[in-house]
C-alpha cells in the first residue's frame, strides 16, 4: 500500500542569476513499511528531496501526497501537526534539549501534542533501543551513539507512520553507526514504519530494501522491483 507519493516534484534555488534544481522532476511512491535509502554525491539533492517529501520545505512545483491527500491542502499549522503526529525525524545532529533528561527528551513530542504517554509502548521503545540505563541522564552524560538512540526514541514516541532520517550515522564512529542503523531497520520492521534514509555511505545504503541514487537533483537509479 502506497503511503507517500510525489509527482513532478521540483525544488529550485537561485544563486545570483543561476537557477539550481536541487530536486528535478521526481516521481516516486513509497510503500507502507518499506525501507528506502537515498544516496548520491555531496550536493546531489539528497537532503533537499527528504525535506520536500517531509514538508520541511515547500516544492517549487509538483506535489507530495500522504495517504492519498495532497499536502497542498494543508496550511502551515496543519503541516506542523502532521509532522508531529505522523512523521518522525532523525538528523545527523541529535538536537536533544541539553537541560532535559533522556526520557524528558523522548516525551517532548507527546507533551507538545498534549497527549497521555503510552507507557507500555514507550517502555518497549526504550527496551528495543537499549537505553534503559540512560533515560535518567542528561545528554552531556551520554555518548554520541546513546544520544542518537534517544533521538530515535523521541522520533518514534508519537507512533509515526514515516520516519525520515538524514545522515543519522554521520556523527558516529563505525561501531555506533552500525548499531544505530541496525536499530533503525529493526524498529521500522517491528512497528511497520516506512523508513526513508539519506546517506552518502554505500555500505549503509545497500542494507535498504530499495536505493534511490541522485545526481544533480535527478533520480538516476531506483532499485524498486530489482533484486538487491
Amino acid at each position: 500500500m502506497t503511503i507517500l507519493e510525489c509527482k513532478e516534484l521540483t525544488k529550485e534555488y537561485y544563486s545570483g542569476e543561476n537557477v539550481i534544481k536541487a530536486v528535478d522532476d521526481a516521481n516516486l511512491s513509497f510503500a507502507q513499511g518499506e525501507f528506502t535509502a537515498i544516496t548520491g554525491p555531496s550536493g546531489s539533492g539528497k537532503s533537499t528531496l527528504l525535506h520536500v517529501l517531509s514538508s520541511l520545505e515547500n516544492p517549487t512545483s509538483g506535489e507530495v501526497t500522504y495517504n492519498g491527500e495532497s499536502l497542498k491542502k494543508y496550511n502551515d499549522n496543519q503541516l506542523s501537526i502532521l509532522r508531529r503526529r505522523r512523521f518522525g525525524f532523525v538528523f545527523q545532529a541529535y538536537n536533544l534539549v541539553q537541560e532535559l533528561t533522556g526520557m524528558e527528551n523522548i516525551l517532548l513530542p507527546v507533551m507538545l501534542d498534549k497527549k497521555k504517554p503510552d507507557e507500555a509502548y514507550l517502555n518497549k521503545l526504550v527496551e528495543v533501543l537499549g537505553i534503559g540505563d540512560r533515560i535518567g541522564h542528561l545528554p552531556s552524560a551520554m555518548s554520541g551513539g546513546q544520544q542518537q538512540r534517544i533521538a530515535i526514541a523521541r522520533a518514534l514516541a508519537n507512533k509515526p507512520a514515516i520516519l525520515f532520517a538524514d545522515e543519522p550515522t554521520g556523527n558516529l564512529d563505525g561501531k555506533s553507526g552500525r548499531e544505530v542503523l541496525a536499530l533503525l531497520k529493526y524498529v521500522s520492521a517491528e512497528f511497520g514504519i516506512t523508513l526513508i534514509l539519506v546517506t552518502h555511505d554505500l555500505s549503509v545504503a545497500e542494507q535498504a530494501q530499495r536505493v534511490l541514487t541522485l545526481s544533480d537533483g535527478k533520480i538516476i537509479r531506483d532499485t524498486k522491483g530489482a533484486a538487491q
